[in-house]
Parts: C-alpha cells; sequence; structure tokens
C-alpha cells in the first residue's frame, strides 16, 4: 500500500474509458507477444506499467491555464495477435475519435500495426510515422520485427517516416538498404551523439507531419542503454539514455500533429527487482501527458 498525501496528487488509477466518452487523452494495452523474435511474456507489460504510473505525481497534467487533463483508461485488448489484430485496430480507432492523443502499452512492436492503423483510419495517405528504436523493424513476414515494413506495405509513405536511435550492429546491410529504398530518414545512435534529442525528434515530428495527416510515434524502449532498460530483449549497450528517451516522449506529446504513442518491447517478466525498465515507461506516459497538456487550446 503507497501512503496518501493529499498534496501529492498520484498518477494513474485513472476513469475507465466507455461509449461516449471524451477525454483528452485515453490509454489502451494492445499485450502483443506471440509472434516475438525473442519469446517472453510481454502481455504482462501493460498492467506493470499502470502499477508503475502511481509511484509517480499527477500535476504534470495541469495545463498552464489552470485546467487539467482528462485521462482515461479503456483497459487491454484481448489476445491482440493474429486475427484479433483486426479488433485491437478497431479499438484504437474508436478511441481515437474521442480524444486528442491514444496512448498504446505494449506488448511487443507488434502492436505498433494495429496502434498506428487505427489512430490514422482513412488518412494513411497524408500520415507520418516516428520510431525510437533500435531496428529498422522492416523484417519479412508478421512478427515485432515487422511492423515497419508492414505499414509501408499498407501504404504508409516512407518519405514521412524517421527512425532515430538506430543501432547498426543490431541491424544487417540488408534491411538498411531498404530503408534506404523506400526514403525513410535514418538517425544512427552515433548521429545522435551530435545532434540533441531535441533537434533530431523535432525534425523528425515536423517530416512526419509534412503531409498535414496524423502522426503515429512508437517508443521502443530498446533504443536505450541495455543498463537503463534491462527488461527489453533486444536492447544494447550504449542506446540512448533514459533522459532522451523522455524528453522525445514530452515533444511528441506536445506535437500538435501526434494523435497516437505506442511504448513497446518492454517485457515486464524480465525487468529487474528495482523495476527500472517499466518505471520507464511509466515516466514516459507522464511526459507525453505533459507535452500534451502544453499544447496551445483549441478555440
Amino acid at each position: 500500500m503507497l501512503p496518501h498525501d493529499p498534496l501529492w496528487p498520484r498518477a494513474g488509477d485513472w476513469a475507465a474509458w466507455a461509449p461516449g466518452s471524451r477525454a483528452d487523452a485515453v490509454l489502451v494495452g494492445i499485450p502483443t507477444w506471440r509472434t516475438a523474435l525473442s519469446p517472453g511474456q510481454a502481455h504482462t507489460t501493460p498492467a506493470a506499467i499502470r502499477d508503475a504510473l502511481r509511484y509517480y505525481c499527477a500535476d504534470a497534467l495541469a495545463r498552464p491555464d489552470g485546467g487539467v487533463l482528462t485521462v482515461l483508461d479503456a483497459g487491454d485488448v484481448v489476445e491482440p495477435d493474429g486475427e484479433g489484430e483486426e479488433a485491437a485496430t478497431a479499438r484504437v480507432a474508436e478511441l481515437a475519435a474521442t480524444a486528442s492523443l491514444v496512448i498504446v502499452l505494449g506488448g511487443d512492436n507488434a502492436a505498433t500495426v494495429p496502434a498506428a492503423l487505427g489512430a490514422w483510419g482513412d488518412r494513411l495517405a497524408t500520415a507520418g510515422l516516428v520510431t525510437l528504436d533500435a531496428h529498422h523493424d522492416l523484417r519479412d513476414g508478421v512478427s515485432n520485427g515487422s511492423p515497419v515494413r508492414r505499414l509501408l506495405e499498407a501504404g504508409l509513405v516512407g518519405a514521412r517516416v524517421s527512425q532515430l536511435g538506430i543501432e547498426p550492429l543490431a541491424n544487417s546491410r540488408e534491411y538498411a538498404a531498404r530503408a534506404a529504398e523506400h526514403g525513410i530518414t535514418v538517425v544512427t545512435r552515433a548521429e545522435l551523439l551530435r545532434t540533441p534529442i531535441e533537434a533530431a525528434m523535432t525534425a523528425a515530428l515536423d517530416r512526419a507531419a509534412s503531409a498535414g495527416g496524423p502522426v503515429h510515434v512508437d517508443l521502443d524502449l530498446d533504443v536505450c542503454d541495455r543498463s537503463v532498460a534491462p527488461g527489453c530483449p533486444a536492447s544494447v549497450p550504449g542506446g540512448l539514455s533514459a533522459i532522451e528517451l523522455r524528453t522525445a516522449a514530452r515533444l511528441a506529446g506536445a506535437h500538435p500533429s501526434v494523435v497516437s504513442i505506442d511504448l513497446t518491447e518492454l517485457d515486464a517478466a524480465r525487468d529487474t527487482a528495482d523495476q527500472r525498465t517499466v518505471r520507464l515507461a511509466a515516466l514516459c506516459v507522464l511526459e507525453a501527458l505533459a507535452g500534451l497538456a502544453a499544447r496551445p487550446s483549441r478555440p
């Protein structure tokens, strides 16, 4: 049991979303795990992130004008892998129609497909994608290694896709060539040592939004250094810092074209005892909400 302090409101424990609800943001779990290249229990992650949210303060949801964001929780999609992916896509579309921002709690990276397609809806032709990921995710087949390829095949234009934090030693020349063939902008981890994350993320978001359509942001936690993301099976030494990912999450939430964000590739069952990866994911949720709260109010 966590202590109660009326002067320190806890995040999480948000009211349940229901048909007819309206909110600034809606959380939904898409616990994909069955097609993962590194088998595990990523389906346990949405619940773990929700628990971790309660360790942090909800004051970040306050707007500059004194108002407070309305955040609702739509629970988890049941069995989103395989045949359940269509239902997961429809669920995100339903939620996106009721809120400015949908935050998807994965699951492995397969969750990015229903998250993005559901949020984009019939605006796929003008949509954009930003991934923070160590990997290109352009593999053949259906797995957590193929979401970007699948979105391109669905009609996403590669020129409006940016991938930040790519680790060349965790990819192949074939997939790097595939990214170049599609016109994807790739910013490697080494390049981010010379370019502040704020500048790289802002450029990526603007590029994704350049056709005036909706933008989805995939925050794949294995982009982070393995010391801060041990719960990600594919994280590597030398990845992004925790504060870099948190900064990217806040910038994503603040951008007016971003309609959906996912947090993926975290297996809560593999995390350390101090839950450092799960707690980082929870902080990214709050950073995204803080960014959303800072968006200019609509007239």
